[in-house]
This record gives C-alpha cells, structure tokens and sequence, in this order.
C-alpha cells in the first residue's frame, strides 16, 4: 500500500470496485456446469450492475467517485467518509506547478484562503500546496488534475490509461466515429488506440429500454465487449445490429454492446445514439427511428403486411364482399358452370351442390388450391366446377372470380393496358415467370400483348407503397422487384416475400400456430435448426418460431407445407420463398416424340433420379413424370422441344416470301 499522507482520525479500508467481478470471472472460468453457471449469472446480474453504478464523493477533492477510478479508501467507522485513492496518497510535496518555479509543499492551514488556479475559495483545514517563497496556493483538486486525476482503470487494456492535454478531433477507437473533445491512451505500452472520453466512461452493463411507456426492448442487461472477433462473428452466422440493422464486418475491432445468451448485438455508437429512442438515459422522447415517418390520414388505403395467415392474400383484401354472392354462375377462366360453396368450416357439404369440399388442411395433408390464385384454399365461399361426371376439379376463390378483365394505368405496366388471361397459351404448359416477382406460375394473369409482358394476378394489384412489421412505422416504396425504406439507407425486402409470407402458419412437426420471427429469440438455449428439413437455419434471417415448444422452420420449408410440395434443403443462407408457390401441380402433357405415355405435371423428387434427355438431377424441379414406367424429364427439357415445334409450325403457316 502506498503511505498515505493525508491523515483521518480512524483507519482507511482500501476499496476494490472491480475484485467481486473478477473473482465471479475466475469462478466461472472454473465453473464446468453450464447450468449452474447461468443461475448464478442471473443471481448476481443486478448486483454487478449496482457495483458499476458506484458513486460516491470524495471528502478530500469533492469530485465523483465511480468504478472507473476501481478504488478508493473507505473510513472503517465513519459511513460517509470516502477518499479517491490518489487523493489519500498525494505526494507531501509537488514540482512543475508553481509558476515561479518553486516546490510546493503540503499544507493544512486554519484559515480561509483562495485557489492561484481555479480561483475557489476554500475553508479552514481544507488540504492544499503552498510555496512558501510566493505564497503560490493550489487546492488539493487542482493537484490531482495536474497529476493522477487524468489516469483510468479501464477493464478494455491492462494498463492504465492517461488523458490527453488538449482536446482533439479525432477518430475513437472505441466507436469508429470522430469526436472532439478529450481521448485516453495508454503510455506504457505500444496500445496506440485513442478512446474517447464519452466512450471511456460508457457502462459495461446496460439495460436498454425504449422511452415509449418504458417498456424494456431486451430483456438482460447487454455487455459492453471490446471488440467482436472474426471467429466469433462467424459462429453467430454474421448477426446484424438491432437497431441499424447494418453488419459488423467492417468494425469487428470496434467496441459493441451484446447479449450471448439472446444473440443480441448492437454497434457501440447504435446503442448509445441521441438519435435513437433505445436508451432511455440518453435519449428524449419522439426522436428516432421508431417514429412513424408517414400520416394516416395521407394514406387511408396502405396496405399493412404480412397477412396473418395462409387464407388471406392481396385479391382477398381488396375483392371479397359478404353480400350479392351469386349461386351459379359462369367464368371465362372455365368451360363447365360453376356452383358456389358457401360452407365457413373445414370440411362440409354445400347446400347447393351434392359434391363434398375437403378444404385445405396443412395438418392432415389436405391440399387444395385456387385455380386462380394459387392461393390454399382454406374456407369458403368458393366455386367449384358443377360438371360431375367429367370428375373436374376446377376450384375457385369467389374474390377471384371478381377479377376486371382489363387494367388500364397499372403503376407496373401503365404504358399499355393488361389484359386478362386465364392460362397464358403461348408459354409451354401455361407457366410463365412473372414480370415482377419473378417467379414461375400457371395460374391467372395479365398480359400485355404489344410487350410480351405477363404478372401473375397477386402481383398485379400490389401497390406501389406498404408498411411490413420488418420494418415498422416507415413507408417502404417498391423500386424494381423490392420494397425499400427510404429513410433508412439500406433496408430492403424482396416484394415475394412481402406479399406471400403470412404472419403465422401451422405445420405438423408443431400443435401451436408458428409466428415470423425477425431476429433471434430471446433465452434461446441451443443452436438452430429447422424442424421439417433438419438442415441449421439462421436466425438472424427471417423464420418461423414456436415460442411455446422452441421450434423453428424455414420460411421456404413452412411455405411447401403450406402447398403441400416436397420441402427442399435451403443452401441459401437467405432463401426465403418456395420456388413454386405459385406453381399448381397437376395435369397431363401428351407428346409421342417424347414418350408414348401421358406424362403428368410434377415437382421431382429424389426417387424420380436424372433427366432422360439432359441427365441432371430432377429433385426440387418442375418435371414431367409417367405413372406407367420410370419415365421422367425435366419440364424445361420439354419446353425446348415444344418451342422448336412451334417454330416450324409458324413457319410453315407463315412462309418467308
């Protein structure tokens, strides 16, 4: 111990901040059952936080205590008698400050007297420095500045670190930003980082809460980490901060804010922003991005998004109606007359029609689709062909039945008017890419002949601004096949995504409705992996999550439950959305020169093999498959040969003159 020059009529504890943390650190170290360990972490949370939270004043100086200066002398029998540790160890005499040049000696005078520096006027007994050539006066307070008081203890470098002279307008190395003001680096060693004063000071437990009716935003206080390296990163599948949004590649040596358990990060400078409404100590009320950047009143018919399950879509939103349903009727889309089904249940018989409607059901493996839409078809009303004896099985939503046959001045098309049409003749087999989504469909469309252009009938009446809960209280704008925040730089949702994910789905693996999830779950205690394929799913990517059971599953294998087609493996750490969900299985292709057989309609699956005519894998494609023998081929295969037939056929119709 350091002798103490300073004296006090009882003895002088010195104090440790920082010895029950680390000896809880050592402890845990040591500690080699997880479960054990995180009891005891979330027994002594608060109390850890209410060490870092010390403060107290120093009887000497009369400035602040806090854990940055780790100790300090406590009296062992006075309760309020606290004294920095440089303070009670001030040197009894100091060189460099007088201005003459002289030694100033230490001194406790019993008279009133007044700072040569600060200019404060002190009381009898207070400490301080005289000279006793020039009667130079310098307040304990002002020795201290001149001497330790510019040192830390910080927890982020083993030595301490020393305040810079001046103020400089610098880059921080905690942060990454530039600031003015006052930097801290370390002298003792080649550690050349510079730390801002406003990053040096920031507290190494933080519970974040938003400042709208206090509700906490995470549910465990974050850490401060000093820098997030690689190998971590990547083990945690490249987390994005939660409140930019934005990656940390680019500034893993920079400090953070985490919670390990939740997989929880965010930037030091996201976290601790005046802009942001995330810290409640920090910020004011209404400022941030969680404010609505759009009035209701200017946009009475935004669509908000997703949908809150699989029977609801776009068409149904804007052409269902309760009343003037017609019983019978005929459609352009079909030959046969249509009878409606107005059953709201499961599965039931319609009092005008003989025929039973088994209604689509995920969990029994009850697949029933609109030949419209593509869209499941979960509940009435709906039409179903009347033509019995042919076995047709035409169903169609009744919204869809509404459907205008022409659109002038579509914002996607509005050079040329879309027309409708119920099965696009000129692509092989019906099945187009959509001009927008840019998926493969088969069902209804709009065309425009002059472009060739065609949009499947979902995406034709999507507007050209939304709201998505990914993203909540911004206007997100579509610009080419995605909708994006234009308040904020690089938020952007692909529109398939936007339109054809509902809000909860249901799936066997799993008796609760599943919701999206866009982030980590919080209390988490196992890795990730998707309950249908089994493949690891990452979190930091949109999915869907059973908080009840702590299940989890793709967004593209939920929405091939949902269609009931063959789930694939997502290799793509970002696949979201089938590639058929806009494709209806179904239907014979009759060709001699490719296979005397009737060839059906299928997505391929692993028995069917290889490709007769290309040999590539036919699992997870579109392809066409004989029931009389082993017969099968990829759909694009097929299309080849049917377009070189339908240019012979047009050259011989139209011969070159």
């Amino acid at each position: 111990m350091e002798k103490i020059m300073f004296k006090h009529e009882h003895p002088l504890n010195l104090i440790d901040l920082w010895s029950e943390q680390l000896q809880r650190k050592e402890e845990r170290e040591e500690d080699e059952e997880e479960n054990e360990y995180e009891e005891d972490e979330e027994e002594n949370e608060d109390e850890l936080v209410a060490n870092q939270d010390f403060q107290c004043l120093c009887f000497l100086c009369h400035e602040e205590i806090n854990w940055f200066h780790r100790y300090y002398y406590s009296c062992s029998r006075c309760s309020n008698y606290t004294i920095h540790k440089f303070c009670a160890e001030l040197p009894d005499r100091v060189e460099d400050i007088c201005e003459a040049g002289h030694t100033l000696v230490f001194y406790q005078p019993g008279y009133n007297w007044k700072c040569d520096i600060c200019g404060r006027l002190s009381k009898p007994n207070e400490i301080l420095y005289r000279c006793p050539i020039c009667y130079y006066y310098v307040d304990a307070n002002c020795v201290t500045k001149r001497l330790q008081k510019n040192i830390i203890y910080h927890p982020s470098h083993k030595h301490p670190l020393i305040c810079m002279p001046k103020e400089l307008l610098y880059e921080c190395d905690a942060c990454g930003k530039e600031h003015k003001g006052m930097f801290y680096q370390c002298r003792s060693c080649a550690w050349s980082n510079l730390i801002h004063s406003h990053c040096a000071f920031l507290p190494t437990k933080l519970q974040i809460q938003r400042p709208t009716n206090d509700i906490f935003s995470h549910i465990h206080p974050l850490t401060l980490a000093y820098s997030f390296p690689y190998t971590d990163y990547t083990s945690k599948q490249r987390p994005r901060c939660r409140v930019c949004l934005q990656g940390f590649y680019s500034c893993r040596k920079f400090w953070i804010y985490k919670c390990d358990k939740c997989r929880y990060y965010t930037h030091l400078d996201c976290a601790t922003s005046r802009k942001e409404p995330f810290m409640s100590i920090l910020t004011s009320p209404g400022t941030g991005k969680m404010i609505k950047n759009y009035e209701d009143a200017e946009h009475p018919n935004l669509l908000h998004l997703p949908f809150p399950d699989p029977s609801y879509s776009l068409l149904k939103h804007l052409f269902f109606k309760e009343d003037g349903l017609e019983v019978a009727k005929t459609h352009i889309s079909h030959p046969h007359p249509l009878i409606l089904d107005d059953a709201r249940c499961t599965h039931t018989t319609s009092p005008t029609s003989s025929r039973t409607v088994s209604y689509h059901n995920p969990m029994k493996r009850i697949q029933l689709l609109c030949d419209g839409c593509l869209r499941p078809i979960m509940s009435g009303p709906v039409y179903v062909c009347a033509n019995e004896e042919n076995h047709c099985n035409f169903v169609l939503h009744e919204w869809c039945s509404r459907l205008p046959t022409e659109l002038k001045d579509n914002p996607h098309h509005p050079d040329h008017t879309l027309i409708f049409h119920s099965k696009i003749l000129e692509e092989f087999f019906g099945v187009f890419n959509c001009g927008l989504c840019r998926l493969p469909c088969n069902g209804f469309a709009y065309c425009c002949a002059t472009c060739g252009y065609y949009i499947d009938v979902n995406c034709a009446f999507l507007p050209k601004e939304i709201t998505h809960n990914s993203h909540p209280n911004h206007l997100l704008s579509l610009e080419g096949d995605s909708f994006i925040c234009q308040t904020c730089d690089k938020f952007r949702i692909p529109l398939k995504n936007a339109l054809l994910i509902p809000e909860k789905t249901t799936h066997m693996c799993d008796k609760h409705p599943m919701e999206l999830s866009y982030f980590p779950i919080e209390n988490h205690k196992s890795e990730y992996f998707c309950e249908i394929c089994e493949e690891e799913l990452n979190p930091e990517w949109t999915f869907y999550h059973c908080r009840e059971c702590m299940q989890s599953i793709h967004l593209a294998c939920a929405a091939a439950s949902i269609i009931q087609y063959e789930t694939y493996a997502v290799k793509r750490w970002k696949d979201d959305v089938h590639d058929f969900i806009n494709v209806k299985f179904g239907g014979t292709y009759n060709n001699i020169k490719i296979h005397p057989h009737p060839l059906s309609f299928e997505q391929g699956i692993e028995s069917d093999g290889q490709c007769t005519k290309c040999q590539d894998t036919l699992q997870y494609k579109m392809i066409f498959r004989c029931s009389n023998c082993k017969f099968a081929i990829h759909y694009y295969c097929c299309e080849a040969s049917w377009y070189v037939k339908e240019e012979k056929e047009r050259a011989i119709r139209f011969p070159i003159k």
